[in-house]
């Protein structure tokens, strides 16, 4: 039989090749949010900011290919959560709960004036889901990088259901904040599914199609999550990208697409009250 390597290798192959990532982010500086060092970069325009989250265990050179294409016209950041590249780590739970409230400060930190385009890729899509979800009225659009599922670690794929040297390899791999991170998704995923949809702006969702090849039973499991994400979310725009699960650095044109597309429906945020989220 030929080999098809678990969706769970597939995400293990992403975190190698972040770390290896040629391309690099210019101007990227720190500031103190809330007693803690947070590393970004961050340019400003007269437009809707623009918001991108990495997956689990990426940094910010993972947007190498993004950022700065949209941040020579618009507004954008993008930052370390707590615990990755300079960013230091934070003493509360890696939750969704946690993460997108020190987003938030960040944020309102910089004097970023929601609502937001909202860009989030793997972990970081489920990441976004939870801020959509929770605070809709800061989000104008949302964009869905091969995301994480809210279900994703049940059903067939548990954990406890990954091959062993899958779980063995992983484990080696993973960084402890990655791994709090992991441990705290099906809690996030519960949130994000107890929350009402966001409705509030366009929302796309961008898919990879090559992994819809892999045959194991993890990766059907997975593939169907996959399919599903757009269900949860009534009028959103699935597209199919022909890339692996790393489409930030395989497709990074599909991401610059949908960006500009939720962009050109939004005017210039100029008239928004000068009032950055509560931290």
């Amino acid at each position: 039989m030929k080999f098809r390597p678990s969706v769970m290798v597939i995400l293990l192959l992403l975190l190698i090749v972040l770390s290896g990532c040629a391309a690099t982010i210019t101007n990227v500086t720190t500031a103190e949010v809330a007693g803690r060092k947070v590393e970004f970069a961050l340019s400003k325009q007269q437009t809707v900011p623009v918001i991108f989250e990495n997956g689990l265990g990426g940094t910010l050179e993972g947007w190498a290919e993004i950022y700065p294409t949209i941040a020579r016209d618009n507004t954008a950041l993008v930052y370390n959560r707590a615990g990755y590249g300079n960013s230091e780590a934070s003493a509360t739970a890696r939750d969704g709960r946690h993460i997108i409230e020190e987003l938030r400060g960040l944020l309102a930190s910089q004097g970023l004036i929601p609502p937001y385009v909202l860009v989030g890729h793997s972990l970081g899509g489920l990441y976004m889901q939870w801020y959509a979800r929770h605070h809709p009225d800061e989000v104008a659009a949302l964009i869905l990088v091969d995301s994480t599922h809210p279900a994703q670690l049940k059903g067939a794929g548990a954990i406890e259901n990954w091959p062993l040297w899958v779980r063995w390899l992983f484990d080696l791999m993973i960084s402890a904040t990655a791994e709090q991170e992991l441990a705290a998704l099906d809690l996030t995923g519960d949130e994000v599914l107890a929350a009402p949809p966001y409705s509030g702006g366009p929302i796309i969702v961008l898919s990879a199609a090559q992994p819809l090849e892999y045959t194991s039973e993890l990766a059907l499991d997975a593939n169907q999550k996959r399919k599903d994400i757009a269900r949860l979310y009534p009028g959103a725009i699935q597209r199919w990208v022909d890339s692996g699960h790393v489409i930030p650095l395989e497709k990074p044109e599909s991401i610059i697409s949908a960006i500009r597309e939720v962009l050109l429906t939004m005017q210039p945020n100029t008239t928004k009250p000068n009032v950055a989220p509560a931290p």
